[in-house]
């Protein structure tokens, strides 16, 4: 099928802004995580300039481990997605609102109604961005010692995502008929009990909720390690990765495409939307001077921590000499696998030392970063979509508003002189606007 001519876009709503410095900017207001109007601002800027979705990531769980890191940044005081989004519902109108949650940690009954409720407040707006837990301090807080194993998470994600589109497919579209002069207000030939026994959850049904107005939520999905990568080939319409390096980002978009066709799935129906962060200025310098106060006010002890997380806490980065460079290989991680193996290799391919390594952590999380003009950055962008390394981005600004407000007002409107952005929604629900399709229910498929 031919692909669409013009990119998706979807903004993170992370906190205070992505980088780590972003909350002692004298432009961001501190306790704006924890303040709706804060957020539907946000949104509105979004909204306004027609992206796709915003998204929020999420943890149950603080993703730091040392008090010398937590004291210093902003990660640590923010809304749950779902509740969040359901607030935002409320104030927005046509964007789509994308929630984090782990099936880790949650029960596909649990998930199956709040999304399918999400779904409903939003008239079919919503998306879940599937993950697995993949923070050490996660466990404890679920009565575990450690984390289950990196291949145990993705086999209970891939039968926790097949239990709750069962679950969402509990009623057909039409059984509630509502009828006062009969009295029967549901039609029960058209109810379905999932009865799902398998090998990591047992759930019986019915749902007690119509089906979603979507059919199913959006299905995100965020991987980067072999098993991730399956997974996102086999449930995932949206594909959020990390890539900061053009080939490598090739490499990938062409690998999850034929590992989705090789599923019977058409390469529309998988859209790879990569992070990107833009440090936007109307000069270079400009630009670069916003980098550099971020830099500035982010500690050494954030820095360490935020790269001793992403490499998968199998270092003690305070105890090494930060001027030696990185090896070519560090001890397996049973987090996050995918970010380990990314950072690794940058640092091979720039030959970094520590110091240098930890800085671009602190900076993008190992994600694409464009310091520079907005025609610089709209540049970027449309080269990794034509080069299809993209369908899409996910916009991670740096700070929260200003980052988001410069790229809406400087970068989207060179992407449309260019014919890659959208002016306008063109569909009522979220899968409408992303060019997906509507799930049938798999009780009725003939």
């Amino acid at each position: 099928m031919r692909r669409d001519s013009e990119m998706k876009l979807g903004v993170m709503l992370w906190s205070l802004g992505y980088h780590e410095g972003a909350w002692l900017d004298p432009s961001v207001p501190p306790n704006g995580a924890v303040d709706i109007d804060y957020y539907a601002h946000l949104a509105a800027l979004a909204e306004g300039a027609a992206f796709h979705f915003v998204f929020l990531p999420d943890s149950p769980s603080v993703i730091y481990e040392d008090h010398a890191t937590i004291a210093r940044v902003s990660r640590s005081a923010g809304f749950e997605p779902i509740t969040m989004l359901s607030a935002l519902s409320s104030r927005t109108q046509h964007i789509g609102l994308v929630a984090t949650a782990t099936t880790t940690y949650h029960q596909p009954y649990h998930l199956a109604r709040m999304f399918a409720s999400l779904d409903h407040l939003s008239r079919g707006r919503a998306g879940w961005n599937i993950v697995t837990s993949g923070f050490k301090g996660e466990a404890a807080n679920f009565g575990e010692k450690e984390l289950p194993d990196y291949g145990t998470r993705y086999a209970r994600a891939r039968e926790f995502v097949e239990v709750v589109k069962g679950l969402w497919d509990t009623w057909e579209d039409d059984a509630f008929i509502r009828d006062k002069q009969s009295g029967i207000f549901a039609d029960t030939t058209k109810l379905h009990v999932l009865a799902h026994r398998g090998d990591y959850l047992s759930v019986r049904g019915p749902l007690n909720i119509a089906r979603p107005p979507q059919g199913y939520p959006v299905l995100v999905q965020a991987g980067s390690s072999d098993a991730g990568i399956a997974l996102a080939a086999e449930v995932g319409e949206v594909i959020f990765t990390a890539e900061p390096c053009l080939e490598n980002g090739r490499r990938y978009y062409a690998t999850l495409k034929e590992k989705a066709r090789a599923l019977g799935r058409k390469d529309d129906q998988v859209l790879v939307m990569p992070g990107i962060v833009p440090i936007v200025g109307r000069t270079k310098q400009e630009a670069s001077e916003k980098l550099h106060r971020l830099q500035s006010y982010t500690h050494i002890d954030v820095q360490i921590g935020t790269a001793n997380r992403l490499l998968g806490s199998v270092i003690d980065l305070r105890s090494t000499n930060l001027d030696a460079q990185v090896p070519e290989a560090l001890p397996e991680t049973n987090f996050a696998k995918g970010r380990q193996n990314l950072l690794l290799d940058l640092a091979a391919r720039h030959k970094f030392t520590w110091r240098q390594l930890i800085r671009l952590a602190s900076d993008s999380l190992g994600h694409l970063m464009v310091v520079g003009t907005p025609d610089e950055i709209a540049n970027a962008m449309v080269d990794a979509f034509d080069q299809h390394a993209a369908d899409g981005f996910n916009v991670l600004p740096a700070t929260f508003p200003d980052g988001l407000k410069d790229f809406v007002e400087l970068v989207v409107p060179e992407l449309r002189l260019r014919g890659k952005f959208r002016s306008g929604y063109s569909g009522q629900t979220l899968r409408e606007n992303l060019g997906l399709k509507q799930p049938l229910n798999q009780f009725t498929q003939v």
